[in-house]
């Protein structure tokens, strides 16, 4: 298996051959897509433009929209911002929902033409790996969405370098990325002063590796990314 990398704030050319693509936010959209399912959602509708998820929540019978501007402020008249931990108490079962995020939801749509795409975070990362392998991929590319001018994206890398070595047939300590995502540039300012919609919790969470038993992948139906 091969493997490559992509950082998605960067001026790269994408891979020729999109055999299978991983693009990973782990703090925060695809850990909070992540407990959104497990809370029983039928389906994340992955939409980049906050008025495109806006309408169509609107159109969608009981749909539920999740939500950050860049920086991870929620969207106003969003039902949630982007915080997975406020999601744990929620009842989404079959409801669909609409998530917009900066970096998260902005990879699946430049990558949506893969032969196989996956959302994943370290609370999935074990399974997403799993999906891999039982798919018979021979070229894994990772996406790095948590990169910017003033953050490292290391709580994105080390997901990646966790998938990539469970992909390997290693055994590697959990432990190890799950610290890095804390310690990450992003990691540090949750449950800051400053950063009041950057709650410790969701960095809890969000470190929490292998929480859940599913992978999700992402796929295309009526021109939407649907994950799940």
């Amino acid at each position: 298996m091969k493997f490559s990398r992509i950082f998605l704030n960067r001026l790269q050319n994408p891979p020729k051959n999109r055999d299978s693509v991983v693009v990973i936010d782990v703090l925060r959209s695809f850990t909070t897509a992540a407990v959104a399912l497990d809370r029983g959602a039928a389906a994340i509708h992955a939409v980049e433009a906050v008025a495109a998820a806006a309408a169509l929540a609107a159109r969608l019978d009981g749909a539920l929209s999740i939500g950050a501007v860049g920086g991870g402020d929620p969207v106003t008249g969003f039902d949630f911002g982007n915080s997975p931990a406020s999601l744990l108490a929620a009842d989404l079962a079959g409801r669909p929902v609409v998530l917009s995020t900066a970096a998260g939801v902005r990879g699946l749509q430049r990558f949506g033409d893969a032969r196989r795409l996956y959302a994943a975070s370290l609370v999935c990362a074990r399974a997403t790996a799993a999906a891999i392998l039982a798919d018979g991929a021979d070229e894994v590319c990772f996406v790095i969405t948590g990169e910017w001018v003033d953050r490292d994206g290391d709580e994105d890398i080390a997901c990646a370098d966790y998938i990539e070595a469970l992909l390997c047939g290693r055994t590697p300590d959990p432990a190890d990325y799950a610290r890095r995502v804390r310690e990450s540039d992003f990691g540090r300012r949750f449950g800051q002063p400053g950063w009041p919609n950057l709650p410790g919790a969701d960095l809890e969470l969000c470190a929490d590796a292998d929480r859940f038993d599913f992978a999700m992948p992402v796929r295309r139906r009526d021109g939407l990314l649907v994950i799940g």
